[in-house]
C-alpha cells in the first residue's frame, strides 16, 4: 500500500501550481469581460460539471446569485447540477450524457454564458452541453486541466490549470473563479 505524502510535499505542489498560474491573467480577464458583457446585457449564465466540479459550479452560482464581497443586485447565474429530479429523469429517460445539454435546451438563449468545468476536459456530458451551447450561439467558457482535453476546440475562452491531478486542478480552479467573481461583482455593483 503506498504511503501518503507529507504536508510539506502537498503544500509545495500546490504553491508550485499557483506560481505557474501567474501568466493566466489575460485569459481570466477575457473571461471576466465576457461574463460582465453577458450580465450587463440582461443575459444569464449557466455553470456545470461533475463531482467536485459540480460542487464548484454550485459554489460559483452561490457567489454570483447571492453575494461574494459587495452589496449588489442578484446576478442571474444558475448551476445546472442542483435539480436532482431533473438530473435523474434526464439520465434515466434519455441518457446521462444529456443531463446538461437537455437543461440548456430548455433555458439557453443566444448571448448567454455557459461555463463548463471538467478537470480532464473530456467528460461526455460536459462536451455535449458545449456543443449544444455553441449551436445556440452562447459564449462558452471552459475550465480544465493542463491539456484542456476535448474542451479545447469547443470553448470561446479556456482556462487551464497547469497540472494533471484533479485535486491540484480543482484548487487552481477555485483560485481563478474567486478572482472572476471579484471582477464581475466589482463591475456590476452600484
Amino acid at each position: 500500500m503506498p504511503n501518503a505524502r507529507d504536508w510539506d510535499c502537498v503544500l509545495g505542489e500546490h504553491i508550485e501550481v499557483a506560481q505557474q498560474m501567474r501568466d493566466a491573467a489575460p485569459v481570466l480577464d477575457a473571461i471576466a469581460d465576457a461574463m460582465i458583457r453577458c450580465l450587463r446585457a440582461g443575459n444569464r449564465m449557466y455553470v456545470f460539471g461533475n463531482g467536485g466540479s459540480a460542487a464548484d459550479a454550485q459554489h460559483i452560482a452561490g457567489e454570483l446569485l447571492g453575494r461574494f464581497k459587495l452589496e449588489r443586485r442578484a446576478l442571474p447565474v444558475m448551476a445546472l447540477t442542483t435539480d436532482s429530479s431533473s438530473l435523474t429523469a434526464i439520465a434515466n429517460d434519455l441518457d446521462f450524457t444529456q443531463v446538461f445539454a437537455r437543461q440548456l435546451e430548455g433555458l439557453l438563449q443566444a448571448g448567454d454564458v455557459v461555463w463548463a468545468i471538467s478537470t480532464s476536459g473530456n467528460s461526455p456530458n460536459v462536451l455535449a452541453a458545449i456543443r449544444f451551447a455553441r449551436a445556440r450561439q452562447a459564449v462558452v467558457i471552459g475550465f480544465a486541466g493542463r491539456s484542456g482535453g476535448q474542451m479545447t476546440d469547443g470553448c470561446d475562452h479556456l482556462f487551464r490549470v497547469p497540472h494533471d491531478a484533479s485535486d491540484r486542478i480543482q484548487e487552481g480552479h477555485e483560485l481563478a473563479y474567486h478572482y472572476l467573481c471579484e471582477r464581475v461583482e466589482a463591475a456590476l455593483a452600484g
